[in-house]
């Protein structure tokens, strides 16, 4: 799972910058890159996330740990368009039987995958290195986003880690009362689903109940609120929004160099 509490050291240059101004250069960071559907440009982007994450304060191990889940849903994407689209173009590189892989397959895949990496990442390397708290106090003050939606983000963000723990317990607790799959693969889906179920309908009801209260407490008023920590945007918050938008720019000029750019439309 990936965690929401930030780890990167607190004193490191980029880690220490606007809440808003890391969410708006990820958000810059990832919309250019969605333009182009050839494997050059987001291999560039990775590149260049990872060479900055030393000045986020963020060890390469820490964003293994957190990134894992992004990784394993890579790799099953790789996999099932290698073996299942439609498009089969280009030379042939391993055939068996109905099972036919090419280049022009294995190419789109890549690009794909690479792809998703790149947009994601930014991502998961604003929120390890933001405290939900400051996030939300940089929505209401910088970004002027409705306090309702704000404090409803973060208490998203805090309850979030819960989940594991409830479905720790509903498993707990369906194991005691006898209810084990063991080794059938049809008995574990379902007792899966079962699971599944129950927990999100526990979510719902905690989202109702936090929507009442927050209503209780007039943050659908229209009043204006105080705010205890002050959020300040200042011209190195700006440098890094307009940086992002030079580096995506980049890896995208980079691929047109190279003649892979391959347009999104046209």
């Amino acid at each position: 799972m990936i965690g929401l509490e930030p780890v990167a050291t607190p004193g490191a240059p980029l880690a220490r910058r606007n809440p808003v101004a890391k969410l708006a250069a990820g958000l810059v960071f990832s919309f250019v890159l969605v333009a182009s559907l050839d494997p050059v440009a987001p291999a560039v982007a990775i590149a260049v996330e990872l060479a900055l994450l030393p000045l986020f304060g963020i060890r390469y191990r820490v964003l293994a740990r957190r990134a894992w889940p992004l990784l394993a849903g890579a790799v099953g994407i790789l996999v099932t368009l290698v073996l299942f689209a439609a498009d089969r173009s280009g030379p042939v590189l391993w055939a068996a039987g109905p099972l036919v892989v090419t280049s022009g397959v294995l190419v789109t895949a890549l690009g794909l995958v690479l792809r998703m990496l790149a947009v994601a990442l930014p991502g998961v390397i604003v929120f390890a290195t933001t405290d939900p708290t400051d996030l939300a106090d940089a929505l209401v003050q910088n970004a002027k986003a409705p306090a309702r939606f704000a404090i409803g983000a973060l208490a998203a963000f805090r309850l979030v880690p819960l989940l594991g723990q409830e479905w720790q317990m509903l498993t707990m607790a369906r194991r005691a009362r006898g209810v084990d799959a063991g080794r059938n693969p049809l008995a574990r889906l379902r007792l899966f689903a079962a699971t599944a179920f129950a927990l999100l309908v526990g979510a719902i009801r905690r989202g109702t109940r936090l929507a009442v209260a927050m209503d209780a407490r007039g943050f659908d008023a229209g009043t204006p609120r105080t705010v205890a920590r002050r959020q300040v945007f200042r011209p190195a918050d700006w440098l890094l929004v307009a940086g992002a938008a030079v580096l995506a720019g980049g890896a995208l000029a980079v691929s047109v160099v190279l003649g892979t750019f391959r347009p999104l439309i046209g």
